[in-house]
C-alpha cells in the first residue's frame, strides 16, 4: 500500500454529506486536470486502491466507471485503468494569453455603456406618494380583466400561432389608437412588446448605428437616453422653450428624435400645433426619425386632447410608442408600437430575433378587454378621477406658502414643480424619502449644462386623503430645511 501512496494520498471523509465515490471521482478528475497524474499513466487496480483508500472496491469501480464516461479514463478490459490523452492544453495546467479586455469577467462594451447609468429610478417596496408614472390599480376593473384572461387561457389552444402580434389585439388597438389618439396607420404596422422601453430600444436597434447622433429633450426621458446609449449612438440633449423640443437651436444633424409631445416628461409642456409640423418637415428635410413617446395622453383634463403626431406624418418617419402599464396598471406589462410602413418586415424579424414577445393569453385578453369596450371605459372613468387629482395636488402645493413653483399640466399623471434657488432637489427628496414619501428630483432628468430643480410628482395613484397627508409631510419637511437656513 505504501507503494501507492504520494499520488494517490486522497483524502475521503465518510461523515460527509458528499458520497464516497463523489469524492473519490472528483479528487482523481482534479489530480488529471492538474497533470499530476499525466496522460497514459495506469491506475492501481480497483482492488489495490480500495485497500489503499479503505474504502469498498464497488466505490472506486463507481468512480473509475464515471470518468471512463466524461473521457478522463480509458478503461479497457484486462487491463488497469489509464489516464487518457488529453486534446485541450487549458485541461493540463496551460493557461493561454488572453487580451485584458476579454478576460473573464470582463463585460461588453454594452454593458459598460447601460452601466454608467442611473435610470431607472429605484424605489424599494410598494410605491408611496408622490411616485410618479403610477397608476391606480386599486381603481381598475379586476373582476372583467379576471374575466378576459381565463377566457384567453381557456382558448389558448385552439388560438396558438406562431406569430407574435395577434392581429385580434392589432385591430382592436388600432381601432382604439385611432379614433381616440388620431393615429392613422394599418393593424400590420403595429407590434407589441413587453414595455414601452422595448419599443424604444428596438427602434434603436433598427435605425441606429455606432456612432449616429440622437436627440433627447432636457429635460426628458432618461430611459430614452440609455436605450439611444445602449446601440452606440452619440446622444445630446435638447433643451425646451415654451413650445417643447428647441430644435432650431441644435447644431448636430440626428438619426434619431425622441419626443413627448402630448405631455412633455417630465416638464407637462405641451408641443403646439406650428412647432409640431415645423419638427416634422425638419426631419424630413435632414432624413431623421422620430419617436413620439406618448406614454400617458390617454388622460387630458383642458379642452379636446390633441391628435397624435404620428397621424400628420405624411413621410413615414414617426414611430408611435405607448403602454398598457399606465393607462391600466403596472402589473400589465404591455407595451406597442406603431412603426411606419417600410420597416413592418424587418421589425417583425427584429422582434423575432431579440425575442421582445408578449404573452398570447396576454395578448388575446387584452384584444378581448378592448373590444367589448372596457379600455376605453376605463379610460374615461380614470380621467375623470385623475383630474380631481391633480388639481387636489397643485392647490394643495400653492397653499403652502412655500418657495415652490407649480405649473398645472394639462394632462398625464403628474406635475412637476420647481423650487427656489436655495433649494438641492437631491436633498429634498432624500429627506422626504427619510419621512415616507416619494419625490424625483427635476434635476436628474437634464442631460444638458442648463438644470432647474424641482420635485416630479405623481398624482395618479393617491386618493385625496392620501394627498392630503403627503403634501402635509412635504410642507413640513421643506419648513425644517428653511428653518436651518
Amino acid at each position: 500500500m505504501d507503494a501507492l501512496g504520494g499520488l494517490f494520498d486522497f483524502r475521503l471523509d465518510p461523515h460527509s454529506d458528499v458520497s464516497l465515490t463523489r469524492q473519490l471521482g472528483d479528487q482523481l478528475r482534479d489530480a488529471i486536470a492538474a497533470g499530476t497524474l499525466a496522460s497514459g499513466r495506469r491506475l492501481p487496480s480497483s482492488r489495490a486502491l480500495a485497500l489503499h483508500l479503505n474504502v469498498s472496491r464497488n466505490t472506486v469501480s463507481a468512480a473509475i466507471e464515471q470518468l471512463a464516461m466524461e473521457g478522463y479514463l480509458d478503461v479497457s478490459r484486462g487491463r488497469r485503468p489509464a489516464v487518457a490523452p488529453l486534446s485541450s492544453p487549458s485541461l493540463i495546467g496551460f493557461e493561454p494569453e488572453m487580451p485584458a479586455s476579454r478576460a473573464l469577467g470582463a463585460i461588453s462594451q454594452w454593458a459598460q455603456r447601460i452601466g454608467t447609468s442611473e435610470w431607472p429610478f429605484m424605489e424599494d417596496g410598494r410605491p408611496k406618494p408622490f411616485a410618479p408614472c403610477v397608476a391606480d390599480a386599486r381603481e381598475f376593473p379586476h373582476a372583467i380583466w379576471g374575466r378576459c384572461l381565463r377566457a384567453a387561457a381557456r382558448s389558448a389552444p385552439v388560438r396558438r400561432s406562431a406569430a407574435c402580434n395577434r392581429p385580434e389585439l392589432q385591430r382592436a388597438l388600432l381601432q382604439h389608437l385611432v379614433q381616440y389618439r388620431g393615429v392613422s396607420a394599418d393593424a400590420q404596422q403595429v407590434f407589441l412588446l413587453p414595455t414601452a422601453q422595448a419599443a424604444i430600444a428596438l427602434v434603436a436597434r433598427v435605425v441606429l448605428d455606432p456612432g449616429d447622433i440622437a436627440w433627447v429633450e432636457s429635460p426628458g426621458y432618461a430611459g430614452a437616453r440609455v436605450a439611444f446609449e445602449a446601440a452606440g449612438a452619440a446622444v445630446r440633449g435638447v433643451e425646451l422653450d415654451q413650445c417643447g423640443l428647441a430644435f432650431e437651436t441644435s447644431i448636430d444633424t440626428p438619426r434619431l428624435i425622441f419626443v413627448t409631445p402630448a405631455h412633455q416628461h417630465p416638464t407637462g409642456l405641451l408641443m403646439p400645433a406650428p412647432r409640431r409640423r415645423a419638427l416634422l418637415q425638419f426631419a424630413t428635410r435632414v432624413g431623421a426619425y422620430v419617436i413620439e413617446d406618448d406614454y400617458d395622453s390617454e388622460f387630458h383634463y383642458e379642452g379636446r386632447p390633441v391628435a397624435a403626431l404620428q397621424g400628420s406624418d405624411r413621410a413615414g418617419n414617426v414611430f408611435y410608442v405607448g403602454t398598457f402599464s399606465k393607462s391600466l396598471h403596472a402589473d400589465i406589462r404591455a407595451g406597442y408600437v406603431v412603426v411606419p410602413k417600410r420597416f413592418v418586415e424587418i421589425f417583425a424579424k427584429a422582434q423575432r430575433h431579440t425575442g421582445q414577445i408578449v404573452s398570447m393569453t396576454l395578448q388575446d385578453a387584452l384584444a378581448d378587454f378592448i373590444g367589448e369596450g372596457h379600455y376605453a371605459a376605463h379610460i374615461r372613468k380614470m380621467t375623470r378621477l385623475y383630474h380631481l387629482r391633480r388639481d387636489r395636488l397643485c392647490h394643495a402645493l400653492m397653499a403652502m406658502g412655500l418657495d415652490l413653483t407649480v405649473s398645472m399640466p394639462d394632462g398625464g399623471m403628474q406635475v412637476a414643480a420647481q423650487l427656489g434657488a436655495r433649494y438641492d432637489d437631491i436633498d429634498v427628496c432624500c429627506r422626504l424619502a427619510q419621512a415616507g414619501l416619494t419625490a424625483r428630483p427635476l434635476s436628474r432628468h437634464y442631460f444638458t449644462e442648463a438644470r432647474a430643480s424641482g420635485l416630479f410628482l405623481g398624482f395618479a395613484a393617491w386618493n385625496e386623503s392620501e394627498i392630503d397627508a403627503g403634501v402635509a409631510i412635504l410642507a413640513r419637511v421643506m419648513r425644517e430645511m428653511e428653518a436651518r437656513k
